[in-house]
């Protein structure tokens, strides 16, 4: 199949791309950077240089593809630091969830794409009363932090357009991304001991391993029907299990504890609901309808991959 993969150079794209490539897909990558395009030509896809935020453009490059399937994978988050301001640094992400998706939505009506993946998000977006595990018909937060509401309203906007905007839109939401080629600023933190549990640490996580996300993108390109699928492990865990667990792989000393008042005053109020209130998700509707399962089922396996990864890096 004739695939379109938007953002190409990102976390997920650098294994999406040879993926599809080596199951026979004919691939065109997107990227903002020039010298990246090496990158994609390398893995065997046809490379373009274009800004996701220039409508005309976009068109152009998805008319000249004529794509069965477009993957929107564009985001802006490379250089985010803090998430104290967090609208501030997602600002380029959000748009190109709205503006970005609209114009990928658009190229796809006119070059007669029927299938159109995006990426979502689960997470700290989701409500922070009720069950710990939600599904995919569980509601968002609806009282979010005010720091994130416009990126929860982008967010919102993608998952409500794009399954009725193509006959099969799919929105893939991910966890909190992990493994090799993610951000490897958490084990920076972990390490120097920057990263306290908050409060009882009982905010409950779902983590997304980096090829697993790939792998069921990959999957997504053939199979399920129009809707939203959560992408996360199989083991939701408290910030109180996993952060400690991290520490032991990397072979430092186990996190301090601080209480809510101080982590609100170190890191904002969003850190700390992410520390005590989260709630995690739940995989059921990916591994039925997309036919995926996680190859790292809980973070308890990827994790230690993770650091191994990560220490050979540091020490090369």
């Amino acid at each position: 199949m004739r695939v379109f993969v938007a953002g190409a150079t990102g976390v997920i794209g650098q294994y999406l791309v040879p993926g599809l490539v080596a199951a026979g897909h004919e691939v065109t990558g997107t990227t903002r950077s020039a010298a990246r395009a090496g990158q994609l030509k390398g893995a065997g896809a046809t490379p373009v240089v274009v800004d996701g935020l220039d409508r005309q453009a976009v068109l152009d490059a998805v008319r000249a593809a004529r794509p069965e399937v477009i993957v929107h994978q564009m985001t802006a988050l490379a250089s985010m630091r803090s998430f104290r301001h967090f609208d501030q640094e997602f600002a380029v992400t959000s748009e190109l969830r709205t503006k970005g998706t609209d114009y990928l939505l658009e190229g796809a009506r006119q070059a007669g794409t029927r299938r159109f993946i995006a990426q979502s998000f689960i997470g700290w977006n989701n409500a922070r009363t009720g069950s710990l595990v939600k599904s995919e018909t569980d509601p968002v937060d609806p009282d979010p932090v005010p720091s994130t509401r416009r990126a929860l309203a982008a967010l919102r906007y993608l998952e409500e357009t794009v399954p009725g905007a193509v006959p099969e839109g799919l929105v893939l939401r991910y966890g909190p991304f992990y493994g090799h080629g993610s951000s490897d600023a958490m084990l920076d933190v972990v390490r120097k001991r920057q990263l306290p549990v908050v409060g009882g640490g009982t905010g409950i996580w779902s983590f997304c391993e980096v090829t697993d996300a790939a792998a069921a993108t990959a999957a997504a390109i053939t199979r399920g029907a129009p809707g939203v699928y959560n992408i996360v492990d199989d083991d939701p865990a408290p910030v109180r299990e996993w952060l400690p667990g991290l520490a032991e792989c990397l072979g430092v000393k186990p996190p301090r504890h601080v209480p809510a008042w101080v982590g609100r005053v170190l890191a904002g109020e969003l850190v700390v609901a992410m520390m005590t209130e989260a709630r995690g998700a739940a995989n059921a509707k990916a591994r039925r309808e997309l036919g995926w399962a996680p190859g790292y089922p809980s973070w308890r396996d990827g994790f230690p991959a993770w650091a191994r990864t990560a220490e050979q890096a540091r020490a090369a």
